[in-house]
Order: structure tokens, then sequence, then C-alpha cells
């Protein structure tokens, strides 16, 4: 029986004739991706619950520490052999942007926005990961992903209008949307660097170099951590352990599998997710037309996720375009 082993194939083995064969393991990207954005979505409501106990930055060291103590272990059992020289510097690089800057700066948005909000402002990240990466990357304009895009990108407008029952500001706005650049740039970073390391490496070292990167808030984080109520400790275990250990792994993991924009766009599913996640937790209560976008938020990236033509050529017949010039000639 398949398993989901992160560090056992590494990122050239995805391609050629090491490559695992589709006809066993074709579940293993979606049930990944499927765990990432449930958990992701999660976070959101979790950063916004323990809000008001935990400042941004405390509350950001607090939960890459438990990520890092988490990742350590599952790092030392699998042993994989550590970056070294670009492929290092790629890793810290996306590291200190997502799992520091890209932390801090949302558990700040979260103290204006409510989680919903938050969640549709952070996610526009998959709009600029696709164009980028079929700018710069070679991943091209695969009509299914841009339509995909447009849909879901119409259901977050939605979502933005018709708002989650929550509140926020004009200052909050920015903190999202600048969360949003820095996932972007960490995304299209570690994918990267992900060619040559494995997943587990990769999300370790970048949780790492993110804890280095917000040591300055330690003596706050001790001081808040001593006068938390045992809830809000519980909250911040679950964000080390869930959303940052586990779904980042699981997220490289998908990635090095997959293009970077159609795997961003899945991730349009977040605010959706999070709307009825902080309705059911928080009493944030969505409206119509959240709701409304939050269905269009799944239908575009269903859209986004097929292969590109409906049609499939029959083996060793040519491309009907190319019957169709030697006709001409004939």
């Amino acid at each position: 029986m398949p398993s989901l082993d992160v560090a056992s194939t590494p990122p050239s083995a995805t391609s050629g004739p090491n490559r695992p064969t589709r006809s066993n393991r074709t579940w293993i990207v979606p049930a990944a991706t499927v765990a990432v954005v449930l958990q992701w979505a999660s976070a959101f409501v979790a950063i916004r619950q323990v809000g008001d106990t935990f400042s941004p930055g405390p509350l950001a060291l607090a939960r890459l520490t438990v990520g890092s103590l988490a990742l350590a272990v599952l790092a030392v059992r699998v042993r994989r052999p550590l970056p070294r020289g670009k492929t290092l510097g790629l890793v810290i690089a996306y590291g200190v942007l997502w799992f520091a800057g890209y932390t801090v700066v949302l558990n700040a948005a979260e103290r204006h926005l409510d989680a919903g909000t938050a969640a549709l402002l952070v996610n526009f990240a998959p709009i600029i990961v696709a164009v980028l990466a079929g700018l710069f990357m070679g991943e091209g304009f695969p009509r299914p992903l841009m339509i995909g895009i447009v849909v879901a990108f119409a259901g977050v407008t939605l979502i933005a209008f018709g708002g989650s029952g929550g509140h926020g500001d004009k200052f909050g706005i920015t903190l999202g949307l600048v969360s949003a650049l820095l996932y972007a740039g960490a995304v299209l970073i570690q994918k990267i660097a992900l060619r040559s390391i494995d997943a587990v490496s990769a999300t370790w070292i970048g949780c790492v170099a993110g804890t280095v990167a917000l040591l300055g808030f330690a003596p706050q984080t001790v001081d808040e951590v001593s006068r938390a109520s045992a809830g809000a400790i519980v909250a911040v275990v679950y964000l080390g352990l869930f959303p940052t250990a586990v779904a980042f792994t699981l997220w490289a993991y998908a990635l090095t599998r997959t293009d970077a924009g159609r795997m961003a766009s899945t991730t349009l599913t977040v605010p959706a997710i999070t709307v009825l996640m902080s309705w059911a937790v928080l009493s944030e209560v969505p409206t119509a037309l959240a709701l409304l976008g939050g269905a269009m938020c799944l239908t575009g990236v269903a859209i986004s996720r097929r292969r590109n033509g409906f049609r499939r050529s029959t083996p060793g017949r040519p491309p009907r375009g190319a019957r169709r010039r030697r006709a001409a000639n004939a």
C-alpha cells in the first residue's frame, strides 16, 4: 500500500524513470492539498481567537518554536542531507519571508480584521503566484488555470463585498495585502529551492530561519506565555504543530509534484472554509454574498485543477491540427 513519504523521494525523482507511477499514487497530492487547505483555514480562526492574549511578534515566535521542535524530530528521523550554498540561501530567504514576515504581519492584520476577511486578502497571493510563475518560471498560462483563477477571484470579490459579519479598517486591509505579497514571494522562492531539497528539510530549515529572525521577541514572548490561559497556550501549540509543521511539510511535498500556479490556486478555497469555521467557532456570521463567493472559489479551484485540453489524442495518431495540415499538403 503506498504511503506519503515526504522525504524518501528527492525532487529530481519526480520526473523520469524513477517517478512514482500514477496508477497507485494519484490520490496523494490531492489528499495532501486538502489537508493543507483545512489546516491553514483553521489557522486564521485560531490566530483571531488568541489575538487578545498574544501580540503579533510573540505569537509568531511561540508558534514557530513549537513548529521547529516538531519538525526537528521528523528531520532527525528521515536523516536527509542538509542543503548548502545557493539552495540553503533560498531556503533561508523563503523561511524569513514566509514563516517570520508573513506570520507577524498576518497576526497584526487579524487584530483589525475578522478571520474571513483576513483569509480573503491573503488569498490574493495565488493570483500573483500564477502570473509570476507563468512569466518567469516557464509554467505558462494554461486555459483551465486562468479560467479557474478568474472564477475564484470573482468569488473572492463577492466575499469582500458581502463580508463575513466581522469588522475591518484600512490599516488592517493594508496589512492583509502585505501578507499576500510576502506569501507570493515566498512560494516562488520555495519552488526554486525544492528542485534540490526534500520537503522535510526545506520546511524545517525554513521554520528555524523564521524562528531565529524573531528571537528579538523572546522576552516579550516569555512574559505573555506566563500570563496566558491554558486554552490560549493550547491554541498556540496547535498552530505550531498542525498549520505550521504538518501543513507546510505537506505543502512542500505537493509543490514538488505540481506547478506553483496550480498549487497556489488551490488555496483560494481557504477564505470560504475560513468563513464557515469562523461562523462556527467565533460566531462571525457570513452573509449570503460571502457564501456565494465561497462556492465560486471552490468551483474556480476545481476548474484550475483540470488538465489543459478536453480531448486526448489517440496513441500513434497525430493531433487534429496536424492531420488537417497533412491533408492540405497532400
